[in-house]
């Protein structure tokens, strides 16, 4: 619905509020992905996922570059999974 509106509509208020929708989205849609395991349990024993995405948000601060931080967080997860 608010795809349909035209950014004139709305007001500078509204625009800034749903600049952070994307930034409220993302950690719903990856910490669960990385913190459940496939019936729905917390797991964070022996979870590779968890050491990868450390991984990755430090190269992702240190490079600012979103390429890098998904080579290095999927390298080293296979990396895990593969050992």
């Amino acid at each position: 619905m608010i795809a349909l509106i035209k950014k004139e509509m709305l007001s500078d208020r509204i625009k800034e509020v749903l600049s952070y929708v994307p930034s409220a989205i993302f950690p719903a849609i990856i910490f669960p992905a990385i913190l459940l395991d496939p019936s729905g349990l917390l797991h964070f024993e022996d979870n590779p996922k968890i050491f990868a995405s450390i991984i990755a948000v430090v190269i992702g601060i240190l490079t600012n570059n979103i390429l890098a931080t998904i080579i290095a967080g999927l390298s080293i997860y296979w990396l895990l999974i593969f050992i």
